[in-house]
């Protein structure tokens, strides 16, 4: 099977996300081209651009093929064309008219590629890209289109405007939707019949607990207990107020959050209480040596229509290293980790939960957390999949 993956996040960085999971894992068994987003205007001009994106600015203006084989069977394009910013057309209507021009170039350089790789048939799968792809089912002319919905963006300004209309109207035309969470699989069924639960995977082979991880020097300056995070620290997804009271509590336990932050987090009061300390984002490959040495892992999620329906593979990862979890109790933490957590409501509830959590903590214990993740490797949730596309291509009688 050949798959063409457009996403909101770009592949090969410094922290995997869904999409860059899947398409890796899938490639290999099926040959897979996965297109990094392509430059918009505003992005061009910009001064504050991550190195990827400099990168990708660079060998586009130097004339460099965009199509890159990474593996034998994974391909990656860095589309050439630069597509207009367009979201401050305050008409949905007005908008989708510029949209679909911004999809026809986009399309065009994917195309080229698909001609390249020899993809006669295809199964394109839109991560959350429901702007600059909306238009790709029929412009492209996939054997399938596949949805996939693992975050509620919507919930966020830059999507709301236009995005409140248009992922319905995606999702309906889409195929077949398949979601990581049950709240978005009943939020997709709403549109479109043939909507599925995949769940989310994490990295087991990078999550391994058989591995001896060395605590790193950054960790080496604190007692224990080291109260642990590692993600985005976002002021929309992340309770600054719940963080500031449970450190003021327990002022004689360590609070570590590595990831990073936005202007909201680095200018709040989190950075004057003494015993929170911040360590810059770090590679993927490197967070299971932070993880495996905190005596306790968190995610102190505000409860909000961001929050409340999403898998965060944080969860799976800190799992996997068998480490003890607290975490805010969204439906998704009830729904499929509650055997396997501790969940909280408050600041008082999660003082009492890792505090639970330290004294009950056991190599019993910790064994389980680790065969509870393996149900959720990158490899199980491809096969699901792979299953569900199979069946709606089966009932569509689409050639794949």
């Amino acid at each position: 099977m050949n798959f063409v993956f457009v996403s909101l996040q770009r592949i090969n960085t410094d922290r995997e996300s869904t999409s860059t999971s899947l398409a890796k894992e899938l490639s290999k068994e099926h040959r897979v081209l996965y297109v990094n987003p392509p430059i918009d205007r505003r992005t061009l001009l910009s001064a504050d651009k991550d190195e990827y994106t400099k990168r990708h600015i660079q060998d586009s203006r130097e004339g460099k093929n965009g199509l890159v084989k990474v593996t034998e069977n994974l391909s990656v394009l860095n589309p050439e064309k630069v597509i207009e910013s367009i979201n401050w057309i305050p008409s949905t209507f007005l908008f989708s008219i510029f949209n679909r021009l911004n999809n026809k170039k986009f399309a065009s350089c994917i195309r080229v590629a698909v001609k390249h790789l020899g993809f006669d048939n295809f199964v394109l799968i839109n991560d959350k890209d429901m702007f600059r792809s909306f238009y790709l089912q029929e412009m492209l002319k996939p054997s399938l289109a596949v949805y996939l919905d693992r975050d509620y963006t919507l919930g966020m300004g830059y999507w709301k405007r236009h995005g409140t209309s248009l992922e319905p109207e995606l999702m309906k035309k889409s195929d077949l939707v398949v979601c990581n969470s049950m709240d978005f699989t009943r939020r997709a069924l709403k549109y479109n019949a043939n909507s599925f639960y995949i769940g989310n995977g994490a990295d087991l082979e990078v999550f391994d607990d058989s591995k001896i991880w060395e605590k790193p020097e950054e960790l080496s300056v604190y007692k224990s207990p080291l109260i642990g995070y590692v993600g985005a620290l976002n002021s929309m997804r992340i309770d600054i107020s719940l963080i500031a009271k449970m450190a003021e509590k327990r002022s004689n336990w360590q609070f570590i959050f590595i990831g990073s932050e936005d202007d909201v987090f680095r200018n709040s009061v989190l950075h004057e209480i003494s015993n929170i300390s911040f360590i810059p984002k770090k590679h993927t490959n490197e967070v299971p040596g932070y993880v495996k040495h905190f005596d306790v892992c968190i995610n102190p999620q505000l409860i909000n229509d961001i929050t409340i329906g999403n898998f965060p593979l944080k969860i799976i990862e800190y799992l996997a290293l068998g480490k003890p979890v607290v975490a805010s109790e969204t439906n998704t933490m009830k729904e499929i980790f509650n055997e396997v957590t501790y969940l909280a409501n408050d600041a008082d509830g999660y003082i009492a939960s890792i505090e639970k959590a330290l004294e009950e903590d056991s190599h019993q214990r910790q064994a389980a957390r680790v065969v509870f993740a393996q149900r959720y490797s990158w490899r199980a949730i491809c096969e699901i999949l792979v299953g569900n596309i199979r069946r709606v291509a089966e009932i569509k009688k689409k050639l794949l």
